[in-house]
């Protein structure tokens, strides 16, 4: 598969053609990040479909295959629905091409520019939800992994990655903060699709079809729409370019955590530092994502009863109790989902004043004690004190990946900081392999040994808060790099000298940046910051409901 399109046809793509003139509002640019990641953040809401689309054929009950059809047999058989469990394996695909394509094709998207690989982010993730949508229609299982995991996996990583070296460049002042809005938006893409998804298969479905296959073409038409805007929409600063009033870090603080240099991405492998950040995240992704895939479960294994007023354990339910405690546990997930996302952008913002290195180890102090706290609340029946902490927990989880992107242009330089978060993402793939792991299996394990469900999870927390002390050990490791490692001024130069090429290499202020001869009109950075706002607001009003039932 090529990523490259041809330059005298799609010339408007070229980075060259991406550099702000003088004019443009940097403002403008978090809409146009958001307005990607809100798309593709669909990918956590895929779940929505396992259900409906496991009674493709069916409609009201599943047909179940045959004892003898296994995995592969059911990627290609159109006579019976497929089972949930092989569902799944789009999910697991997501994130396994999500965090392989964004290490293969960073250093592309750095010589490319952001906008080319949006675009190309924009056909690969609509283009296959479309071959799903044939996939589903023919009801064969492997179009649909080639169409949304493999295809739409690539769009994934290209689409998470192209806006973090911009809004980096964008707002040196702000790093934290600029991409805990676009990444705030990867989390909260699951808040807008599930039930856009929901209401749109409820129109499509007939006695004879599910509406999932509709429900996919409009949902391509309507991100295709909103991620090309998105893309077009990037701009890149001129070489140089700073906010007015803005001074960079001394030399002496860049000796303590944040270089003035770069350090190009060729490299990065071979440097412990990066190795150490990659297990910093890996450890504080396995801890956070391992809650997520069991918060449902768990709170009502542990409580019971207990969620409804009723003296009874979890297995002494009747059917309408364990129906009163699901829906209560939904609300549950829905609250965490709201910490997930408005960590993204409080802890990423955050560390702008605290320092990246400093941030971290909160998340790992302060996460390792709620962990450890956790069995002592839920055998106290204590259900604030159990919620709150996993609230907490799961804030520092999206706040880890708002935060890392940061920190590593803090540690290797503003350059080619996007590829090497492309190379970091696989810390992510690994973490997603590993967390829910640690979690099902114990729980099993300890299910299996007949010790009683409220009890099974006391371990794993321990288990979890070891991870983060982990990560905390790697975290205090982390040094400004070897001098050794950056990029002399004459290969720096080499790297970017197309982009100096295409503008005005002199430093300039935030009242000469970019766009037209005219300063840009406060109005037209509202209009655009109310395009993404109104589908986010209503994502999060719905998940506010959803919530609610918890509290009610």
């Amino acid at each position: 598969m090529t990523l490259t399109m041809n330059k005298t046809t799609f010339h408007f793509l070229d980075k060259e053609r991406t550099v702000a003139g003088p004019g443009f509002n940097r403002w403008l640019v978090p809409p146009a990040a958001l307005a990607i990641h809100l798309c593709i953040g669909m990918a956590y809401g895929f779940s929505v479909f396992w259900l409906p689309l496991s009674k493709a054929l069916g409609i009201k009950e599943s047909i179940p295959c045959g004892a003898d059809v296994g995995f592969f047999q059911e990627l290609f058989v159109t006579g019976c629905d497929w089972r949930i469990s092989t569902l799944g394996w789009m999910y697991t695909l997501f994130f396994v091409f999500l965090g392989s394509s964004a290490a293969v094709w960073g250093g592309w998207l750095e010589h490319v520019g952001p906008r080319r690989a949006a675009v190309v982010s924009t056909f690969c993730w609509c283009g296959g939800m479309l071959l799903s949508a044939l996939g589903i229609y023919l009801h064969q299982f492997w179009i649909m992994l080639l169409g949304s995991g493999v295809i739409g996996g690539i769009g994934l990583g290209l689409g998470y990655i192209s806006p973090v070296s911009t809004l980096i460049k964008w707002f040196p002042d702000r790093r934290g903060m600029a991409t805990g809005m676009a990444i705030m938006g990867f989390g909260g893409g699951a808040m807008i699709g599930s039930p856009l998804a929901t209401v749109l298969m409820k129109i499509f479905a007939t006695p004879s079809d599910v509406g999932v296959m509709q429900t996919f073409i409009v949902m391509a038409m309507i991100y295709f729409v909103f991620m090309l805007a998105g893309a077009l929409s990037y701009r890149i600063p001129v070489n140089g370019w700073k906010p007015e009033g803005w001074m960079q870090p001394t030399e002496q603080k860049a000796k303590r955590m944040i270089t003035l240099r770069h350090i190009h991405v060729k490299n990065v492998f071979r440097i412990k530092q990066f190795w150490l950040v990659w297990a910093v995240l890996c450890m504080n992704v396995s801890a956070g994502i391992g809650v997520i895939g069991m918060s449902s479960p768990m709170l009502q294994e542990v409580f019971g009863g207990q969620l409804i007023g009723v003296a009874k354990s979890y297995g002494e339910l009747d059917k309408p109790e364990l129906a009163a405690i699901a829906t209560i546990a939904a609300g549950f997930t829905a609250l965490l989902s709201l910490f997930n996302i408005g960590g993204r952008f409080f802890w990423a913002s955050l560390s702008d004043k605290l320092g990246r290195k400093l941030t971290f180890m909160v998340f790992f102090i302060m996460g390792c004690l709620l962990f450890i706290s956790v069995p002592g609340s839920a055998n106290a029946g204590n259900k604030l004190l159990f919620v709150g902490a996993f609230c907490i927990i799961l804030s520092m989880y999206g706040g880890g990946f708002s935060t890392v992107p940061a920190y590593l242009a803090d540690l290797f330089g503003t350059q080619m900081v996007g590829a090497i978060h492309g190379r970091l993402l696989t810390a992510w793939a690994t973490a997603g392999i590993l967390g829910p792991v640690i979690v099902n299996y114990m729980r099993e394990y300890q299910l299996n040994l007949g010790i009683p469900r409220e009890q099974v999870y006391n371990q794993t927390m321990l288990v979890l808060a070891g991870m983060l002390v982990i990560g905390l050990l790697c975290n205090l490791l982390i040094q400004p790099v070897a001098e050794k490692w950056f990029m002399t001024d004459e290969v720096s130069e080499d790297e970017i000298l197309a982009y100096e090429n295409a503008a005005d290499a002199e430093p300039r202020s935030a009242g000469q940046v970019a766009g037209a001869t005219q300063p840009t009109h406060p109005a037209l950075v509202w209009l655009v910051w109310t395009l993404v706002a109104i589908p986010l607001g209503w994502g999060v009003y719905n998940t506010l409901v959803n919530a609610g039932k918890f509290f009610y």
